[in-house]
Formats: C-alpha cells, sequence, structure tokens
C-alpha cells in the first residue's frame, strides 16, 4: 500500500492539554484568586476524577443526568460545554463563575502543547508532499491553537465532529476528511490514540496506526513511526 495522505487525532496524538492543576491554577490565577497547595491537588484531582477537563482523563463515572449529554457532546458546541461544566459541577468549587472559565480555558492555545515530534512530523510529510488532515471528536475550533504554536501551515485540512454533527468512530466524519484531501481511503493513514473512535476508519479502507495518549515528556518519539510507514514501499 501507498500512503498518500495522512489523518490525526488531536488530543493526545498531536497535541496534549495541560494537567487539572495547572488548569485549574490557570482560571483562579486570571480571576485575581489563588488556593493553598494542598487544597488546589485537592480540586484539581477532583475535577480529574470527574473528567471536566476536556482531552485529559476520562471520567470515572457519568452521572445519570449526563448520559445523554455525554455520548453526543462532540456532535455540537452547546452540548459539549454543557457536558463538560456538567462535570465539572459535581465537584463543588468556591466561585459559580469558575465553572465556564475552566470550560473557557482549554480552549486557548496556552493550554495545549505540541508533542516533541509533532512539527518534526508534519514537516517531514509535507517534505513528502504527503496530503495531511486533522480529524478530531471535538466541540470547539481548534485551528487557533495550530497557528499559535507555528504548525497550521503544515496542516492542510481540518475535519471536526461539531461542523458535521457527526462524531469518530462514524465513518462518515472520515469519509469526509478523504474527501478533504482528495484521497482514496485506501491510500490514507489515520492515526491516533484511541482504539474505538480512530479505528472506525478501518471500515472505510484506511490503514490505522495508534499512539500512546501519555503527557508530552513520556512521549518524545511517539509520532515518528509515521514517517518510516509513508516511506515504506510495496513490494513489487
Amino acid at each position: 500500500m501507498t500512503i498518500r495522505t495522512v489523518l490525526f487525532d488531536f488530543s493526545g496524538t498531536l497535541f496534549r492539554v495541560e494537567s487539572a492543576r495547572s488548569w485549574l491554577r490557570a482560571v483562579l490565577r486570571d480571576h485575581g484568586a489563588s488556593l493553598p497547595g494542598e487544597e488546589l491537588d485537592r480540586y484539581a484531582r477532583r475535577l480529574e476524577a470527574a473528567g471536566a477537563l476536556p482531552g485529559g482523563a476520562h471520567p470515572e463515572r457519568i452521572p445519570g443526568h449526563l448520559a445523554e449529554l455525554w455520548a453526543a457532546r462532540d456532535t455540537d458546541m452547546d452540548r459539549h460545554r454543557a457536558a463538560y461544566t456538567g462535570l465539572a459541577r459535581e465537584v463543588p468549587l468556591p466561585d459559580e463563575a469558575l465553572y465556564d472559565a475552566l470550560y473557557d480555558r482549554h480552549m486557548t492555545p496556552g493550554a495545549w502543547s505540541p508533542y516533541p515530534d509533532t512539527a518534526e512530523v508534519l514537516s517531514g510529510l509535507r517534505e513528502r508532499g504527503i496530503g495531511v488532515g486533522v480529524v478530531s471528536n471535538i466541540g470547539w475550533d481548534l485551528r487557533p491553537v495550530f497557528r499559535a504554536h507555528g504548525l497550521a501551515e503544515l496542516v492542510d485540512t481540518y475535519t471536526l465532529s461539531f461542523e458535521h454533527g457527526v462524531q469518530k468512530p462514524d465513518a462518515r466524519l472520515f469519509r469526509t476528511a478523504c474527501e478533504g484531501l482528495g484521497g482514496d481511503p485506501r491510500e490514507v493513514l489515520m492515526v491516533g490514540d484511541d482504539r474505538r473512535a480512530d479505528g472506525g476508519a478501518a471500515e472505510l479502507g484506511c490503514a490505522v496506526h495508534f499512539v500512546d495518549h501519555l503527557p508530552v515528556d513520556e512521549r518524545p518519539a511517539g509520532l515518528l513511526p509515521v514517517l518510516r510507514l509513508v516511506d515504506r514501499r510495496p513490494a513489487p
């Protein structure tokens, strides 16, 4: 198989969101507030367990009243916000305004860091003439994150679930991404960290490669195998 196009997931694949502690601390700072270290850690742990940080840990449990909303959270901006602020509200915080502020914080470029090899791999694909797309289950526009980190020129298309009303693993989202790049799915490689969601690309005939969803300092070279896969030529 010759790979002519590579599709990437966003969170946990190309970028990683900040820790729950950093997230909460930044919002408190912006509000002119602070908490003692132990109290900050306690709130951060509870928010993380609740799954309130988009791109962070999955909820340890989904409250019944949020189950339906959670299942469709990535199909619409309002659902996405309601789902995550709803999870955050499972943790009593000292100020009601913090719930929306936390959600808003996670959409800022400063909340995200590219993996150490993201730029190298995207640049390498561009040098090889390989089309690059981002396919993400998400409820907000991530393009500013790529611009802020100087990576926007290395991505050709973005296929975001909330803009299409459908989320991975639904093959329709992958089909839209392939069509946007003019790629035959049989010549497309999908790279992601979620075997269920990103694995849905296989239904179209795409090859799929998985990376580990780890903190950026624990995965310095997880994307580099993508370049080797692209360079691999089919046997004559």
